[in-house]
């Protein structure tokens, strides 16, 4: 301990930049292991995650490409029940938003319908009420902690009243507590499958796929076999049917629906467990760097050392016990190291969490964490420390105490190789960084086919719908918004989507094209500035009949392979009605309404009203006013007609946005990483550049004596690190190539690798580390050769 300290503050310079780049990289390391923890933890705390299976399906589209998805048919879970009898439970779960009503209180909130084994399956504890009963009525609702409080306080929430959707009284029967930050359940309280039906929004359609379905099996049951027996109940149970199914049925284990649930071919295979991996490789390699620095430094200063190591020898000391010695500073100095990490940590704890979407946090009561501490202390200070005590155990006495040790050319090998792999890295990060960039840069600058500016969407609950044209006429009066339309689902999300129509010409093959659907009442193209190619926009007040219209876009077109679309009919395979079926109107251009990296656009229909539509309502704001002048005076209106719910509204530029976040995150993070993958190595080089102006002090004295320049000087100081960083840039170049290539592929509209990126990564590098080593060139070469040159 004595002699940590002596050399920490003998030394200040070079102790302060070991402690700060293991500070950093632990720090690093702590907030990226949180993250993976949560990831591998979520639905792995249910009790009985290990027999719990989440329902998928699996068919094949005209082309022959087989897909997978986790949306199930409503009976399927009624079906499991009752005809498997490896099945000990089934439960379905249906995301829903109603506005809850307590006494004045009035909160819109998502909830969710469950079966009511959902809480007996799921390890979500009940603070009150029983598991078992909880959900057993139509009228019963389950509330979280935090939603209870917000609407009862701190009194008994049990056997309370809440309105649901100003329509039905249900009462309070259990409370939850609240949700834990590592499941994918979204809800703040649970209605009971009873109630749905009761709302008969329940079906038996087998080919409606709209429900998430959990299946519990026997301890004794295998999931190969279940999979076997279920693989055809879809298309048993449409079998004979004009609309019969080809789906096929098959499992996932919960604790693998969350980080496998990619799919390839139909088969579920590596999709966040691949960004996990990635992350702890950059953790493993942050923390590897900073322990590089200590290594290098602590090598290179082997000469200050050199004395000690030959007195503790001739005194007796084995080089085992030398090197536990030097392991046991290494150690100690990583666990003050941990100390600071600590507190950088807990002080960017907030802003971490914000970037990934996450409620991470350190739990200092919980005796795991400090044994996983201690562990990872003891880890980091014999990763850092292994290399300098073998080293430093090695010195010959005789040589050191006669002064014939020579350390200037013998572990530059080695410096070298470590320094390389520092830059290399970080090299890496930046060419990474900069193409991601560039790619989120590129979809921002997707045409998307539509108008968002001054574009907002609602939702219509309560008595919107009752009273839209009403709503409509006084909008459009006052001036607050130029056009409006109603429609299935909102321009930026895709809610339904629908195989299984025929047409004049169509053979087998084409039921199984899949259409994402949308709907409209008028002025569609108008509202949300889309281009009609053909025909017409559809406009029931003006044309009754549009109300079993079609608009097509031009994916549509071309898979349908039809060159003239206007005036045919469309019908579901099983429609066997004597009307013609839906008539088509126009073809519109095809705009993005999905992904926005995603290359091609799905063929779409947009139906009229007769196929029932009216869940939301676009409305473009008069683009002369200023928007919240707009705002408030639709709330106006709209608080007039439907005075129980709150007006809540999203614009559709701020909802495009956000199919970018996840992108915008991975490069917020690699931009993070490459910054302190980059600072830390330059910890390193300013701390070798400040040791190699120390040792060669005397041979800068005879040179400037001789007529060398500072420019020269530092040059020659310099050129030996910048050839390293050269070297780390050919390394880095073809890795970063490749993988960059293959994170690209995940998306269909994309960019190119340009050399330009590589070279603009290169020149970035050389001059970091020209501006980190220059200054500690530049002050040696204007030292006073006079100093340098006087004998000790």
């Amino acid at each position: 301990m004595k002699v940590l300290f002596r050399n920490i503050f003998k030394s200040k310079v070079f102790s302060l930049i070991n402690l700060t780049g293991l500070s950093i990289g632990m720090g690093t390391a702590i907030l990226i292991f949180l993250w993976i923890g949560n990831e591998l933890s979520i639905e792995r705390f249910h009790e009985k995650a290990d027999r719990i299976y989440v329902m998928y399906n699996r068919d094949k589209d005209p082309s022959g490409q087989a897909w997978a998805w986790d949306n199930t048919p409503k009976p399927l879970a009624t079906t499991l029940k009752k005809d498997y009898p490896e099945v000990e439970d089934a439960v379905r779960f249906n995301n829903i938003t109603f506005l809850l009503t307590a006494g004045e209180k009035k909160i819109n909130k998502r909830g969710a319908f469950v079966d009511s084994g959902f809480l007996n399956m799921f390890s979500f504890p009940l603070l009150k009420g029983n598991a078992g009963t909880a959900l057993s009525g139509p009228n019963n609702i389950v509330l979280t902690a935090d939603f209870a409080k917000a609407f009862f306080g701190n009194e008994d929430a049990m056997g309370k009243t809440i309105r649901v959707d100003s329509v039905h009284n249900c009462t309070v029967t259990g409370v939850l507590k609240n949700l834990p930050n590592n499941t994918r359940f979204r809800f703040d309280y649970l209605l009971p499958w009873a109630y749905m039906q009761k709302l008969e929004w329940d079906d038996t359609n087998w080919g409606n796929n709209s429900v998430k379905t959990y299946t519990l099996l026997k301890k004794d049951a295998s999931q190969a076999g279940f999979d076997a027996k279920i693989k055809n109940i879809t298309i048993d149970h449409t079998k004979g049917n004009a609309d019969a199914s080809t789906t096929e049925v098959f499992t996932q284990p919960l604790n693998r629906y969350y980080l496998y649930a990619k799919s390839e071919n139909a088969k579920l295979v590596a999709g966040q467990i691949e960004t996990v991996r990635l992350f702890a490789v950059i953790a493993g390699l942050i923390l590897l760097i900073a322990c590089i620095n200590f290594m290098n430094l602590s090598t290179a200063r082997s000469e200050k050392r050199a004395k000690e190591v030959g007195i503790r020898k001739v005194a007796g000391a084995g080089r085992s016990m030398l090197m536990i010695q030097f392991l046991c500073e290494s150690i100690l100095l990583s666990g003050m190291a941990f100390i600071i990490a600590l507190f950088l940590v807990q002080i960017s704890l907030k802003s971490f969490n914000e970037l990934v979407g996450k409620q991470l946090f350190l739990d200092y009561k919980d005796l795991a964490f400090w044994v996983y501490a201690v562990g990872f202390i003891l880890f980091t200070g014999i990763i850092a420390g292994s290399y300098p005590a073998f080293y430093l155990s090695s010195f010959t006495p005789v040589k050191v105490l006669k002064g014939t040790f020579k350390k200037v050319n013998a572990l530059i090998a080695p410096r070298k190789i470590l320094v390389i792999i520092q830059f290399s890295f970080a090299i890496l990060l930046i060419i990474a960084t900069s193409i991601v960039v560039r790619q989120i840069k590129y979809g921002l600058n997707r045409e998307t086919g539509y108008d968002k500016n001054n574009l907002i969407y609602a939702f219509t609950q309560g008595d919107i719908d009752k009273h839209y044209q009403a709503i409509k006429s006084e909008l459009l009066n006052g001036g607050s918004v130029v056009s409006m339309t109603q429609s299935q689902n909102p321009i930026t999300q895709r809610w339904s989507d629908s195989w299984g129509y025929k047409w004049e010409g169509s053979s087998k093959a084409d039921e199984k094209i899949d259409f994402l659907r949308l709907g409209s009442d008028a002025d569609f193209a108008k509202t949300i500035g889309v281009k009609i190619l053909q025909g017409r926009d559809i406009d029931v007040y003006k044309y009754p009949t549009d109300s079993s219209a079609i608009v097509l876009n031009e994916a549509a077109v071309k898979a349908m392979n039809v060159k003239d679309p206007l005036g045919m009919y469309i019908r579901s395979v099983g429609d066997t009605s004597a009307d013609g079926g839906w008539h088509v109107i126009g073809v519109m251009k095809d705009f993005v309404i999905e992904s926005p990296f995603q290359q091609s656009i799905n063929p779409l229909m947009m139906f009229g009203p007769g196929n029932g539509f009216s869940q939301v309502i676009h409305m473009k704001l008069d683009p002369a006013k200023d928007p919240k002048t707009n705002i408030a005076a639709i709330e106006k209106v709209f608080k007039k007609f439907n005075p129980d719910y709150p007006f809540d509204y999203v614009f559709a530029d701020e909802s495009y946005a956000n199919k970018f976040k996840e992108a915008q995150r991975t490069g917020t993070l690699a931009s993070l990483f490459a910054g302190l993958t980059i600072f830390i190595s330059c910890l390193g080089l300013f701390g070798l550049a400040t040791y190699m102006a120390e040792s060669r002090i005397k041979e800068i004295g005879v040179r400037k004596v001789l007529g060398a320049s500072v420019m020269g000087i530092t040059a020659l100081l310099s050129k030996d690190f910048l050839k390293l960083v050269v070297i780390s840039f050919v390394i880095a170049s073809p890795i970063a190539w490749y993988a960059m290539n293959k994170w690209l592929n995940e998306y269909s509209y994309r960019i190119n690798v340009e050399w330009w990126v590589f070279i603009l990564a290169g020149l970035l590098s050389v001059f970091i580390a020209i501006i980190t080593v220059s200054y500690q060139a530049i002050s040696a070469a204007r030292s006073n050769p006079v100093k340098s040159l006087r004998t000790e």
